[in-house]
């Protein structure tokens, strides 16, 4: 891919929590030639919401970027309109794409209206992992894009099916990998052998579950007090990541019956050096089983809630790796089957590299379209023809209109914030978290009575 130190290839990630910073981060630098050094400059943007990433979850991630701040939607169009960057990447829930994708339709439009230039940035998006839930709803919001990427074989197929089913073009799905696999293979037991329980916010639901799934971890540690047991957390309490976490399990190990053992605690930080000495990784449905799966490590994920799809386990079977806790503590041990782990885009026999091939050729064929100003306008599924009931809420959502304008009272750019604003905004994301953490569960439990 053409580019020199002189003319930079710009590239702008829009993204909404830290897990999706990372995935567009990564996915941004593996596709597009992949090395600085040719001439990349990343410019990150967060989206302001209740899971914009705090600079610690952020130095956790480990991406860097050439600049990064805090935006709306709004303002990262206005800024777009001003200065185009050659290629966006946007790692956003689908209604936030879906807005973003009117909003840029719509500054094209103007641009040709107004007879500037014709040229628009390629864009991309996709899915920062197991796709297990929403599926055509969430590939609907995510069409117009010029490159959808599949994290699989399995997922291209399904995708194309979804698109190809409503009489969409599918010609933008195109097969990749989860971009953060890697790290060294599995080889040897650690001393002491440990075994790292993968949290997640949402996954289960009920006290009650989670509370099992602690006592569980408990019992495993005390039942083998030679092995270290260790509950890997996303996020501190007060934090958010992609999804909203009510019930925390920093806050249920402090009401467990006895404590946590002393081989048992909790540990933070980035997955792939937890991984680097897990002996065993124990999950309901996180995708740290595919990170786990890659190295080769054994991994079970756990049936002891069922295998149902809201607990998203069931994208497993076939895998080999389903076990409950009564087998983990008896010694066994998840062999992955072979064929299951091809088609997950895991790779774990080597292939990985090449894992994005297709997706770089066609960014760099796009580019090169759009250079020569040849780029089709961005023209998602939805629209006002076919969604006229369920579209203009999504892009009201993000202060823009049926047509992709702004609406009046849309937040101004805001560059530079003042300590007064900051404060402010965290202020209010505090509130916002305090109330789902802790009011929300209140006045639930008081519904049920």
């Amino acid at each position: 891919m053409p580019a020199s130190n002189q003319n930079p290839l710009r590239v702008a990630v829009l993204a909404d929590s830290d897990t999706r910073w990372k995935w567009g981060a990564l996915t941004a630098d593996r596709i597009v030639s992949g090395a600085r050094a040719e001439g990349l400059r990343l410019d990150g943007y967060l989206l302001r919401g209740r899971a914009t990433p705090t600079p610690r979850q952020l130095d956790e991630v480990g991406v860097r970027a050439d600049s990064l701040r805090e935006v709306t939607a709004v303002e990262f169009l206005r800024e777009t309109e001003r200065d185009a960057p050659d290629v966006i990447v946007l790692a956003l829930v689908g209604g936030a794409v879906q807005a973003v994708l009117h909003g840029l339709a719509r500054v094209t439009r103007d641009a040709r209206l107004s007879g500037g230039p014709a040229r628009r940035p390629v864009v991309v998006t996709g899915y920062v992992g197991v796709v297990y839930e929403k599926l055509a709803d969430g590939l609907l919001l995510r069409h117009g894009a010029d490159v959808v990427l599949a994290n699989s074989r399995q997922d291209a197929e399904r995708f194309r099916a979804v698109y190809e089913g409503v009489g969409a073009d599918a010609s933008a799905v195109t097969e990749a990998a989860l971009p953060f696999l890697g790290g060294a293979p599995y080889e040897k037991k650690n001393d002491p052998y440990t075994v790292v329980f993968a949290a997640q916010p949402s996954v289960p639901e009920t006290a009650e579950h989670r509370g099992y799934l602690l006592r569980r971890l408990a019992e495993h540690a005390r039942r083998h007090p030679d092995r270290e047991v260790l509950l890997k957390l996303r996020s501190r309490p007060g934090e958010h990541t992609t999804h909203i976490e009510e019930l925390p399990y920093q806050k249920l190990a402090q009401r467990l019956d006895g404590g946590l053992p002393a081989n048992c605690r909790l540990v933070y930080g980035h997955m792939g050096e937890v991984l680097d000495r897990t002996d065993l990784l124990v999950t309901v449905s996180s995708t740290a089983a595919l990170e786990s799966l890659h190295r080769r490590i054994p991994t079970a994920v756990l049936t002891d809630l069922g295998v149902r799809e809201a607990l998203g386990n069931h994208h497993f079977t076939g895998s080999g790796c389903l076990a409950s806790w009564d087998q983990l503590d008896a010694g066994h041990l998840p062999m992955p089957d072979e064929r299951w782990l091809a088609r997950q885009g895991v790779a774990a026999d080597g292939a990985y590299e090449s894992a994005f091939d297709a997706a770089r050729e066609r960014v760099a064929e796009l580019l090169t379209e759009a250079a020569a100003g040849g780029l089709a306008p961005l023209a998602p599924y939805y629209g006002l023809t076919t969604a006229r009931g369920y579209l203009p809420g999504i892009l009201a959502r993000h202060h823009l209109g049926p047509d992709g304008e702004p609406l009046p009272g849309a937040p101004a750019a805001d560059r530079d914030p003042g300590p007064v604003r900051q404060i402010v905004r965290r202020a209010a994301r505090g509130a916002y978290r305090h109330g789902v953490q802790r009011v929300a569960p209140v006045i639930r439990r008081m519904g049920e009575l």
